[in-house]
């Protein structure tokens, strides 16, 4: 089979639909957010606003719903089948997708808007940073260059993790990751108490796993989303968050990225421009861009960062 075959009978599994007939299921649907809120969410460089909560992702919570519900109800129903107590565990959402791609604040939207339906009060969010090694192991491993690559990653751990999650646990705990320190903080948890919903961020989420008997992240998941772009739209809003960041973040005393604060804006592109094509650009190529077709709906964006169609895979 030509690649190109391989890659139409791929796109095959998906239902597209632009963005004018995605936004036209938002009637009806009541806006729950301020526009406050959607500033407090949006992160640097994203250009998320009311008019794309409402067109792009009241839709997405709808059908997200949807889907909730009825992994609850077959929960219930195979626990009646059983004549054994329901037993039905948190619904996992996955939020996968390049750094510099806008994934983080589509996670915490939906962390808000999910904890406004019916029935699921409690929504926590995860990301993968907090299941990196400690840069005292990747040095140790020889690997402080390829942080973010899935090697760089307790993949194990947070497995355990999850599972725990879809095992009802009466709690999970995962590690906390400090963007300022660039590192995991010793001794510091997130604890996670059977929630409703939990959504679980991060770059390879998507990623089969290392060999076959071994458990994928994904096969943890009730709904995996995939959040698109091109490359070199990418790559600008890597830059434009870098800069922006070095006016702000980056002139912490505290912070491990406090030694780019000074540098000029044409040394800064430069530095940005390193970092994206020497680990990022590498990383979505050969290991987060090849997950895509593992996710339940791909969100494609445009340049200027509003999503302009939908891929949702066929049931």
């Amino acid at each position: 089979m030509s690649t190109e075959d391989a890659t139409t009978d791929v796109a095959s599994l998906y239902r597209e639909v632009d963005r004018a007939e995605w936004a036209a299921l938002a009637p009806g649907i009541p806006a729950p957010l301020t526009e406050t809120e959607v500033v407090q969410l949006r992160g640097i460089g994203d250009r998320l606003d009311l008019t794309e909560v409402r067109e792009v992702y009241l839709p997405l919570s709808r059908l997200l719903s949807t889907y909730a519900e009825n992994t609850k109800r077959l929960g219930a129903e195979t626990s009646a089948f059983l004549r054994e107590p329901d037993t039905t565990t948190p619904f996992v959402v996955g939020v996968a997708g390049s750094v510099a791609v806008g994934k983080s604040t589509i996670a915490r939207l939906l962390r808000e808007l999910m904890s406004r339906w019916p029935g699921t009060p409690r929504v926590e969010l995860v990301t993968t940073d907090g299941f990196l090694y400690s840069n005292d192991e990747l040095e140790r491993r020889g690997i402080m260059h390829r942080k973010g690559f899935p090697e760089s990653y307790d993949r194990r751990a947070l497995v355990r993790f999850l599972t725990d999650v879809k095992s009802g646990a009466p709690e999970a705990r995962a590690p906390f990751y400090s963007h300022m320190r660039y590192d995991i903080i010793p001794d510091a948890l997130v604890t996670v108490r059977r929630p409703d919903v939990v959504i679980v961020e991060g770059l390879n989420v998507l990623s089969p796993p290392p060999t076959p008997n071994d458990v994928a992240v994904s096969d943890l998941f009730d709904f995996s989303i995939y959040v698109d772009a091109d490359e070199a739209d990418i790559a600008q809003w890597y830059v434009d968050r870098f800069l922006a960041l070095r006016q702000g973040a980056f002139s912490n005393p505290s912070s491990f990225f406090r030694v780019f604060a000074e540098l000029s804006d044409a040394e800064a592109v430069d530095t940005a421009m390193g970092y994206w094509n020497d680990i990022n650009l590498p990383n979505l190529r050969e290991n987060v861009a090849p997950t895509r077709h593992r996710a339940t709906l791909v969100l494609n964006k445009a340049a200027d960062h509003t999503v302009e169609s939908v891929l949702l895979r066929k049931l």
